[in-house]
C-alpha cells in the first residue's frame, strides 16, 4: 500500500471515529433533554408557580418559594460574581500584560474551575455560616459568586487578548485615555465572548445543589428574607427526588424543566442583546 493511500485511510478512519464521537455525545444530550422535557411538561401547572409546598405526603401545592429564592439567589451571586470577574479578567489581559501575576492568576483560575463545587460549599460554611450561626440565601450567593468568579475572570482574559493591539494603538493615537480605550473600543469588539462568558456562568451555578445545601440550606415556607434560610429550586429539586411520594417526583420534574428553559432564555436573550446592540 502506497503513502498516499495509507494517508487517505488514515483520514477516513479520524474522520469516522470523530463523526461517531460526536453523534454519541449528542445522542446523550438529546436524550437528557428529552427526558426533562416529556416528564417535565406533564407537570407543569399554575399550581407549581402560585402555590408553596404542603406538608409530606399530601396532594398538591407547588414550588413558588423556590422558584422566588432561587432567583434572589442567582441574581445576587451575579451582581457579586460577574463585576469582580470582569474587572478581574480587564486587569489581567490590559494592565499585567506580559507579568508573571498573569499566568499565576489564570493558572489558579483554570484550579477554581475544576474545583468541586461541594467543596466552595464547605468553605463558605466555615467561614460565612458557622461564624454567624445560621444559614442564609446571601452566604449561597456568595459560594455561586465564588464558582461564577474564575469562568467570567478566564473568559474575558481569553477575549480581550483576542483583540488587535493596533485597535487600541489607533484610540491611543486619537488622544483617548486608557480606560476609554477599554470600555469603549477593546470591550465593544470582545462583547460576543465576555456576554458568552457571563451566560455560562450563570448557566453553571443555576443548577447546582451541594453549594446550596451547606449555605442557604432551604426553606418549605415562602421567604424573602435574604438574611435567612431561603428556598432555592435546586435543593427542592433535590430533597423531591429523594422523596418518596409521586407528587414530590412530578415537581421535581417540573422544576428541572424550568431550569433549562431559563438557562436557555438568558442564552438567547443574550444573543438579541448583542445583535442589536453591536448589529
Amino acid at each position: 500500500m502506497t503513502r498516499e493511500k495509507v494517508r487517505k485511510l488514515e483520514g477516513i478512519v479520524a474522520l469516522t471515529l470523530s463523526t461517531l464521537a460526536a453523534f454519541l455525545g449528542l445522542f446523550w444530550l438529546v436524550f437528557i433533554l428529552g427526558d426533562v422535557l416529556v416528564h417535565g411538561i406533564k407537570a407543569l401547572t399554575p399550581a407549581l408557580f402560585l402555590q408553596d409546598p404542603v406538608p409530606a405526603g399530601v396532594e398538591g401545592g407547588g414550588l413558588r418559594n423556590a422558584f422566588i429564592g432561587q432567583l434572589q439567589i442567582t441574581f445576587a451571586a451575579t451582581l457579586i460574581g460577574v463585576p469582580i470577574g470582569l474587572l478581574g479578567g480587564t486587569f489581567l489581559a490590559e494592565y499585567a500584560r506580559g507579568r508573571r501575576i498573569t499566568r499565576v492568576v489564570s493558572i489558579l483560575s483554570d484550579i477554581m474551575v475544576s474545583v468541586p463545587s461541594i467543596v466552595i460549599g464547605t468553605f463558605i460554611y466555615a467561614v460565612l455560616v458557622k461564624p454567624i450561626g445560621h444559614f442564609s440565601g446571601w452566604a449561597g450567593a456568595v459560594a455561586l459568586a465564588i464558582i461564577m468568579i474564575p469562568v467570567v475572570l478566564r473568559t474575558t482574559e481569553d477575549m480581550l487578548s483576542l483583540v488587535p493591539w493596533t485597535l487600541r494603538e489607533a484610540a491611543f493615537a486619537l488622544g483617548a485615555p486608557y480606560y476609554n480605550v477599554i470600555t469603549q473600543v477593546v470591550y465593544r469588539g470582545a462583547a460576543t465572548g465576555i456576554l458568552t462568558g457571563i451566560l455560562l456562568s450563570i448557566a453553571r451555578v443555576a443548577g447546582e445543589t451541594a453549594p446550596l445545601l451547606f449555605t442557604s440550606f432551604n426553606n418549605s415556607f415562602f421567604s424573602t428574607n435574604m438574611n435567612g434560610p431561603i428556598a432555592s429550586l435546586t435543593v427542592s429539586i433535590f430533597q423531591y427526588a429523594m422523596g418518596p411520594y409521586d407528587n414530590w417526583h412530578a415537581q421535581a420534574w417540573a422544576a428541572s424543566f424550568m431550569i433549562t428553559i431559563f438557562v436557555l432564555l438568558i442564552t438567547i436573550a443574550g444573543r438579541l442583546i448583542i445583535k442589536w446592540r453591536y448589529k
